[in-house]
């Protein structure tokens, strides 16, 4: 029976728990990542850290700062530097876009999360904007107050 799935699999490398801590999350955008081969490899042994990450944007261009992957066991000279510039890329309209946000309103570009896409590195990219303390500490009473409703409703 032939696979009818229309959705592509991934497989989840690394994920940035901390950017939904400390920022409300406003968009986020699916963009290909410019790796060298050694790189892939690192990923698919799992060695990848999106906490400090984040993009910024130069002469049209999207790049990502402090992605930290580490280095290929088997790589010898060619292994890559671990924490080098990387290009991230996407439509030259979803760009411009993103040019107006971060310059004119002031908000960020994050990475939530690195994974493989049908064997291609994809970044999913956030717009956000940096939460205050009194808004992560209500953030995490309506959690707690959701899981004890949740909690309550799942004893009936």
């Amino acid at each position: 029976m032939p696979n009818t799935d229309t959705e592509d699999p991934t497989e989840l490398i690394a994920r940035n728990k901390r950017a939904r801590h400390d920022y409300e999350i406003l968009d986020t955008w699916e963009c290909g990542v410019v790796l060298t081969g050694t790189e892939v490899k690192a990923l698919r042994e799992g060695r990848a850290n999106l906490t400090d990450a984040f993009g910024v944007i130069k002469d049209n261009e999207i790049f990502l700062l402090n992605l930290y992957i580490g280095s290929y066991g088997q790589g010898n000279v060619f292994n890559h530097e671990p924490t080098r510039t990387r290009k991230l890329l996407m439509h030259r309209r979803e760009i411009r876009r993103l040019i107006g946000a971060v310059e004119r309103q002031g908000l960020t570009l994050v990475p939530l999360d690195l994974y493989f896409k049908s064997g291609r590195v994809k970044a999913r990219l956030a717009l956000v904007r940096g939460k205050q303390q009194h808004d992560k500490r209500e953030d995490l009473k309506k959690r707690d107050a959701e899981r004890e409703i949740a909690r309550a409703l799942s004893k009936r």
